[in-house]
């Protein structure tokens, strides 16, 4: 009888729970063309500068993301702050010299650097191995029967024609500056000087570009790209000889006797960019969460007036979270509150590398092991030109739902059916997808954790990564829908008496 009374006790505070929880589209309904378009011509206007990683612009749409999180009564996701900083790392250069002979040669006229894949260092030696085009592989071997270890070693830009035959152009394999490079280290070299062509140059940045990681695995050898003038003060009247045999693909390596000078001088800078979180308290399963991503950087400015504006990717995503918030946090006001917390982040770095959710992912704020889901969202404002088949002013492309839990797409198919009845595109979860866009957003460095996600994505168009990516150009009708259906998706999992399955493998492709 006790047992018989203690089921009944269970049965009636699950029936409570779901009457608690009630109908979410009157909450729905409050994400609206509307209010996506006036947060959309703030985030993607011209004050934020494009919003470019570590800069001025990202600093205030963090700010302004914040404010909007602060407006709804959301929580501070990182103990106690919005923002939770990680750190970047960007590399100055300082100086950089050759001297042959003592003879001197100038950057930019004479030679070039790539300022993040070099490092401090004066360098004196007395002899340069030529290595032919400098690379190992099926066609040729430029190191075989050579020692480098040690040596600076001088390389001529081509490859040699394939093993089996041929001269032409055509059959030869493509130059690859970094399989060049990596045969140089793996032969141990001190210094590489790659002949190039295009000297003297106008001018060369002084700053290289931006890294999340300031503690490298390998250290390369410098490399310096030199004008053929530096290459002829090395190797003489035997420099024309081997541009000829060049044009053969066959060269023939040599030591040359110099006393060559070569210096880089550089400094790190430590910058700092942010993810922004606002955490929404869950009830009877608050312990458990269901993440909302998107990332709110984007490319920057070119000078003082080319703005990428990065209206659809991903100012789409951004204020898609900011009425996804607001949607939930009005039915917790009304009693109708998710059993499970809800984070909404918003992500910068991601047009670097995914940056920033790789920083959380490593780092995380909420146990990955009770992050039931990240629906992660990356440009859903406009229509893909490229899609012939179906509706294409009715659709999304949902990418990853087939992978790592059974439970995802029963869900979201259940979900569209039911509310929104969008035509769901899988195009890109093929396994041979050419453009591999599984991987190419946030929700990659949960998924890599074990998270079961779901990518919402419009697909790309000709204003994709360009100045024209405007608010103007948004289909505000439609996203609104796409984003009400990615809020009963997660109503759904928010509420629902377990976590996803983890079911299925995460596979590289």
């Amino acid at each position: 009888m006790r047992r018989m009374f203690l089921v009944m006790a269970i049965a009636a505070t699950a029936a409570a729970q779901a009457q608690k929880i009630g109908d979410p589209r009157p909450f729905a309904n409050s994400i609206t063309p509307d209010d996506l378009k006036k947060h959309l011509y703030i985030v993607a206007g011209a004050g934020m500068e494009g919003r470019e990683t570590a800069t001025e612009g990202q600093r205030k749409a963090a700010a302004y993301i914040e404010d909007q999180f602060k407006s709804l009564g959301l929580q501070a996701g990182n103990k106690g702050n919005f923002q939770a900083p990680f750190p970047i790392y960007q590399d100055s250069l300082i100086s950089a010299a050759i001297e042959v002979n003592g003879k001197q040669f100038a950057l930019a006229t004479d030679f070039s650097i790539n300022i993040n894949m070099s490092h401090t260092s004066t360098l004196l030696g007395s002899e340069v191995l030529f290595a032919g085009f400098g690379t190992t592989d099926s066609s040729q071997n430029a190191y075989k029967d050579l020692n480098a270890q040690g040596k600076i070693v001088l390389v001529m830009q081509g490859a040699a024609p394939p093993a089996s035959g041929g001269t032409s152009a055509g059959s030869r394999t493509r130059f690859n500056q970094f399989a060049v490079v990596d045969a140089a280290l793996k032969k141990g070299a001190a210094a590489i000087l790659m002949v190039q062509s295009g000297f003297p140059r106008r001018s060369l940045p002084n700053k290289g570009g931006q890294h999340l990681h300031g503690f490298k695995k390998t250290i390369l050898p410098n490399t310096y790209y030199i004008s053929e003038e530096v290459a002829k003060a090395i190797m003489g009247s035997d420099y024309e000889t081997a541009k000829e045999a060049g044009r053969n693909g066959y060269l023939q390596p040599k030591t040359y006797e110099a006393n060559i000078k070569l210096e880089i001088k550089k400094e790190l800078n430590e910058l700092t960019s942010t993810n922004v979180i606002g955490f929404l308290e869950g009830g009877d399963k608050k312990d458990e969460y269901v993440f909302i991503t998107a990332h709110y950087d984007h490319l920057g400015k070119r000078g003082d007036s080319v703005i990428y504006y990065g209206a659809d990717d991903d100012g789409s995503g951004t204020v898609s979270i900011l009425e996804l918030a607001e949607a939930f946090t009005k039915a917790k006001a009304a009693g109708k509150g998710p059993r499970r917390s809800i984070v909404f982040m918003a992500v910068s770095g991601e047009e670097k590398g995914l940056w920033g959710s790789e920083h959380y992912s490593d780092h995380p704020l909420f146990p990955l092991e009770k992050t039931t889901v990240d629906l992660n969202i990356d440009m859903i404002g406009r229509i893909d030109p490229k899609r012939k088949e179906g509706d294409s002013t009715n659709y999304v492309y949902v990418v990853g739902d087939d992978k790592l839990s059974s439970d995802l797409r029963p869900i979201s198919e259940a979900m569209n059916k039911k509310y929104t009845k969008l035509e769901l595109d899988y195009k890109y979860n093929a396994p041979k997808d050419p453009e591999r866009i599984y991987y190419r957003s946030d929700h990659y460095n949960f998924a890599r954790k074990g998270v079961p996600i779901i990518f919402y994505f419009n697909g790309t168009h000709n204003d994709y990564h360009r100045p024209t990516d405007t608010p103007d150009k948004i289909n505000y009708k439609l996203m609104a829908k796409r984003a009400q259906l990615i809020f009963y998706t997660a109503w759904e999992m928010a509420n629902r008496n377990e976590m996803l399955k983890r079911d299925i493998p995460l596979t590289e492709q």
